[in-house]
């Protein structure tokens, strides 16, 4: 079945603690925490600060993704503050296996984005050290944009790479995720569904995670 994470870059901030306990309530496996600067993305959403808010009010994963320059400056920030699993972007990174070990040592998951003009390959060398990767399947910076197609080609080649080393990595797929073609993410080889307005914006919001929850390969 697939993990379900919920982006709450597309929550109701004025009602935070109700999206939390909906979320908490619901089939729901992870809380998606997108964090952004307005360097490496054009937007800014929030940092350890609300993500140690979210923390409290639940006990399930945060999995916290870092659309941020210079990662390695906040990474204890965000372990203090309640990431159990912590993104950063390839691009971002100068020195990224440092970035992983760096996590890594602080107890976290370590995860790996993508953004869509990057090839897996890129991930080669890094593969056998990282938890999770997570492809963006449209340009990062903000929710509601349309799930690049091409998407489903890179998970299938990242499946294959993963496969073919033995590891257990899990593919995380970001942006665009809808109802309509979770079904082909997850057929393609993907573990886990982020998604935003899709849930946040739905009548029911629960429902729509339980359909969500409900694919599987």
């Amino acid at each position: 079945m697939a993990i379900v994470a919920p982006s709450f870059l597309s929550a109701n901030f004025l009602t935070l603690e109700a999206d939390c306990k909906m979320v908490n309530e619901s089939e729901a496996d992870w809380f998606h925490l997108d964090v952004m600067d307005g360097r490496f993305v054009p937007n800014i959403t929030f940092g350890p600060m609300i993500i140690d808010f979210i923390r409290k009010a639940t006990t399930k994963v945060c999995d916290v993704h870092l659309m941020i320059v210079e990662p390695e400056k906040y990474v204890e920030d965000f372990k203090k503050a309640g990431a159990d699993i912590l993104t950063v972007h390839l691009e971002a990174c100068t020195h990224l296996h440092r970035n992983i070990e760096q996590i890594k040592s602080l107890g976290m998951q370590a995860g790996v984005a993508l953004n869509p003009h990057t090839p897996v390959e890129a991930l080669k060398e890094v593969l056998h050290d990282i938890d999770l990767v997570l492809i963006m399947s449209v340009n990062p910076g903000f929710g509601g944009q349309k799930f690049i197609q091409q998407t489903l080609q890179k998970i299938t080649n990242l499946r294959r790479m993963i496969d073919e080393k033995g590891l257990a990595t899990k593919i995380e797929i970001d942006g665009g995720v809808t109802l309509q073609n979770a079904p082909d993410i997850i057929k393609a080889g993907a573990h886990v569904l982020v998604a935003g307005n899709t849930v946040f914006k739905s009548k029911d919001p629960k429902d729509t995670i339980a359909q969500l929850k409900k694919i599987t390969r």
